[in-house]
């Protein structure tokens, strides 16, 4: 390992630590998990980060003020909450003067930011296009490199390193990567720095850091993916070596060859040719009158829609008088996209329960699937589990395969036979699918996570029973805290239903790069239906509920747990282990399925309005056969809207909002103060609910605003790079973010947490963690609480509560929610449910 090197100006070590913080942090397309996009940022005030990313980078972080102007003529900005917005900024007696600021002033929106302003030098001083001569090569080189199995020849000597693998290349082969000797010399020379390589082309000391970031951020998708793996190798299953600093110095290697090439050696250092040096990146950011008439449209588009939700739950009054004994109980996970199944349950069985939870269910594992070399992580990515979950195989099983996807056509011979017999054949179903898609072995479907039929190794009777450091699954005493923790954590401790269902989701879809963002986020962007039939399995064993019996906790003995999955693509559900079910409980069970598939036939309905291809007024069932079909059109490429829309986050009993029509926008997470009057649970919900629900809101916020830098721009051209990320065209940089079919009906508003507790319980909760109380304290997330006795609502604002009123006093009633969202397309406002 080669000394730091320290340089009075540049310290190569704390550059690149300072880099990596501020690039794309995204994983590999099979690990896609949301997060704040502007991490970097997340010390400061959100419209503090806001200016800075803007000015730096040349971000897009609002929309435009034609665009805020827009949705106040369309009466989606409320005139009495920006004035209300105005008046707490600015005072009273400047609502007039700053109101017709935001609706009539004149400002210039130009966003100019300060990256690649120092490398732009080269275009002006020389004529070059170092990215057109550099990145070609660059990209296919790193690409190849880290390529998870879309050659069919990997990489020659990769294992050594990618630095060292090139020199071995360049040592053994008749061809080059460069066209000058001068750049492969410096190449075998292995104590060559970056600060070396920088003063060739720079020459100046002071703009060394600069430069780093113009030529990283010039490719910040690449840059970022290489920074993750060098910190988490293990999200590659073919595992590369590589680092920040070897990607860095073989492409200033790169640019000086180029250099070489054009000019013969005959070039002098950049900084030599600069008449005035460039603006610093990180300058301070001046505040002008526009950004905060920004700042005022920003927080009156959010607020009108806040004011609303709750208007409407001042509106309701939970209900005190709910059955004693109920026909099931259902806990979802707390996702957006199960707030409406849950309501069309609920309607159809007016005494069942639902509630909802992090889709994980609380049991933190590693996965393995019957015939998988490698394991995959059920539970939030922060987290780092010890515990593995093996899926034995089933004998009976008989796996569903596609011929022509076969390694036996990558040979010479076997390619040509397999093209002129299977490949016709091929051809034919491709062009079938046209007509009438279909499920087919290619399909991503959260069905094939697990078998349904399978055993899980969950029990573990012999805590030395260990695979690659990991126990295989969990002894009794671990089971049964876990189960308490779930329990607790949604106030589920008494009146147990028959039959407790625990209901993960997935998705299933064909052509779709982004599959995994459309899985759990709280099982590390995969299908919960193995979370789902473990903890049912937890709550069922005997022996933890003896133990949890110990512990206040008594399930009565006909009492059943039942794992099952719902696909929130297809809108359909799959039941586990309904085998071990009681002849009483089996019965329920039939009444109970029943419910769910007419829920889901609403439910189907209910999405339906997003899609033009589908007519929703047609009836439900035949609506919901188009909805399936969907899933697996080769060519569609939105087969949900997955989180789009997202903007509350529910936390407490679900009497508050069960009155509301909240459109699919609402995470919602059971918990009941009752329960936990300390806050103890409540502080493990909140510290889940910000990185989680709040990093989802925030991609969704930025991908929406600047689809092209923090976006993915549009996926219809995206080709799959190496299996772990995507890219316009063969040559171009890593596109980190969501495409625009995922984000173009979302609004972009910051996440409003609804806590029901008393407000001196949860601000002692959010300041527990300074992780946690950052996204709040400086306004990445919005917090009402509820005071549960009085009902009152309490805005967090500079570090405590103030009283909130809404100001919108009545909120409309709908009686028929199938009617209203066949004749609209549209985000709905807030309804009173009849």
């Amino acid at each position: 390992m080669k000394a730091k090197t320290h340089h009075p100006l540049f310290d190569e070590h704390e550059v690149l630590h300072e880099l990596k913080h501020f690039l794309p942090a995204q994983a590999p397309l099979k690990d896609f998990i949301h997060h704040n996009t502007l991490h970097a940022f997340q010390h400061q005030n959100f419209y503090q980060a806001l200016r800075n990313a803007s000015a730096f980078f040349g971000y897009k972080v609002t929309l435009t003020l034609d665009e805020y102007r827009e949705r106040y003529m369309q009466n989606r900005i409320s005139e009495e909450v920006l004035e209300r917005v105005i008046a707490e900024r600015k005072g009273k007696e400047e609502v007039g003067v700053w109101k017709r600021k935001a609706l009539t002033g004149n400002y210039d929106p130009t966003i100019s930011g300060r990256i690649g302003l120092l490398r732009d030098n080269w275009k002006k001083q020389y004529r070059i296009d170092l990215d057109l001569l550099v990145h070609p090569l660059f990209f296919r080189v790193v690409c190849s490199y880290l390529d998870q199995g879309i050659s069919i020849w990997g990489f020659p000597v990769a294992h050594k390193g990618f630095l060292s693998s090139i020199r071995e290349m360049e040592r053994n082969t008749f061809a080059s990567f460069f066209k000058a000797e001068r750049a492969k010399k410096l190449l075998f020379n292995e104590n060559c720095q970056i600060s070396d390589l920088l003063k060739l082309l720079i020459g100046d000391e002071s703009l060394y850091k600069q430069y780093l970031y113009d030529l990283q951020f010039a490719h910040q998708g690449w840059s970022g993916i290489v920074s993750v793996l060098e910190d988490q190798p293990q999200l590659l299953l073919d595992r590369k070596k590589i680092s920040l600093r070897e990607l860095i110095i073989f492409e200033l290697l790169l640019e000086i060859d180029a250099l070489d090439d054009k000019y013969q050696g005959n070039w002098a250092p950049l900084a030599s040719r600069l008449e005035t040096p460039p603006t610093p990146i990180f300058a301070k950011v001046p505040y002008t009158e526009f950004h905060e008439v920004i700042e005022i449209w920003q927080e009156a588009f959010e607020w009108s829609f806040y004011d609303q939700v709750l208007a409407g739950m001042k509106q309701g009054t939970p209900s005190t008088n709910a059955p004693a004994s109920k026909t099931f109980q259902a806990m979802f996970c707390m996702d957006d996209r199960e707030c409406s199944i849950r309501r069309y349950v609920e309607q159809h069985d007016p005494l069942c329960q639902t509630f909802g939870t992090p889709g994980f269910f609380g049991v933190e594992f590693y996965y393995k699937p019957k015939h998988a070399n490698s394991i995959t992580k059920q539970c939030p990515a922060p987290v780092t589990p010890t515990y593995l979950i093996k899926e034995l195989t089933n004998e009976k099983e008989n796996r569903e395969r596609d011929l022509h996807f076969t390694k036996h056509s990558h040979t010479l011979l076997r390619g040509w036979l397999i093209s002129q017999t299977l490949g016709f054949w091929s051809a034919m179903r491709l062009a079938l699918t046209v007509f009438k898609p279909s499920l087919s072995p290619a399909t991503s479907s959260s069905f094939k996570h697990m078998d349904e039929f399978s055993e899980l190794t969950i029990e573990n009777t012999n805590p030395d029973d260990k695979e690659n450091g990991l126990q295989i699954g969990f002894t009794v005493e671990e089971m049964a805290t876990r189960v308490e923790n779930l329990l607790r954590s949604i106030g589920l401790v008494n009146n147990f239903a028959p039959l407790v269902y625990a209901v993960g989701h997935g998705s299933t879809s064909v052509n779709n790069t982004h599959y995994a963002g459309y899985d759990c986020g709280a099982c590390s962007g995969r299908p919960g239906s193995v979370n789902a039939r473990v903890i049912s399995y937890m709550a069922n064993h005997p022996k933890v509920r003896l133990l949890l019996r110990e512990r206040g906790i008594d399930i009565p003995e006909t009492t059943q747990f039942l794992g099952a999955l719902h696909d929130t693509t297809r809108d359909e559900i799959a039941f586990y282990d309904t085998t071990s079910l009681s002849p009483a409980n089996a019965a329920l069970h039939q009444q109970n399925e029943a419910n769910f598939n007419k829920a889901l036939d609403f439910n189907a309905k209910e999405r339906s309005r997003r899609f033009e291809s589908i007519d929703s007024h047609l009836p439900v069932e035949k609506v919901h056969e188009k909805i399936r079909r969907r899933s697996v059109s080769l060519f569609e490429p939105r087969p949900e809207l997955n989180h789009a829309t997202n903007a509350l986050c529910i936390v407490g009993r679900r009497d508050i909002s069960k009155h509301l029509f909240l459109d699919r926008r609402s995470f919602m997470n059971s918990f009941d103060y009752r329960v936990d009057p300390e806050g103890n649970y409540l502080t493990t919900i909140l510290n889940a609910v910000a990185p989680v629900a709040g990093g989802i809101n925030l991609e969704y916020y930025f991908s929406r605003v600047d689809n092209q830098k923090l976006g993915a721009g549009t996926k219809l051209a995206h080709n799959v790079m190496g299996l772990f990320g995507v890219a316009n065209g063969i040559d171009g940089d890593l596109r980190p973010g969501l495409p625009s079919q995922m984000i173009e009906v979302h609004d972009p508003v910051r996440l409003m947490v609804i806590v029901e507790h008393f407000p001196s319980v949860v601000l002692r909760s959010i300041q527990k963690s300074a992780a946690t109380y950052e996204w709040f304290i400086n306004q990445w997330i919005h917090l009402i609480v509820v005071e549960p006795t009085t009902q009152a609502f309490y805005l967090f604002k500079n570090g405590e509560f103030v009283e909130y009123h809404p100001i919108k006093q009545a909120i409309e009633v709908v009686e028929n929610v199938p009617s209203l969202v066949e004749a609209h397309e549209e985000n709905l406002p807030i309804y009173l449910l009849q």
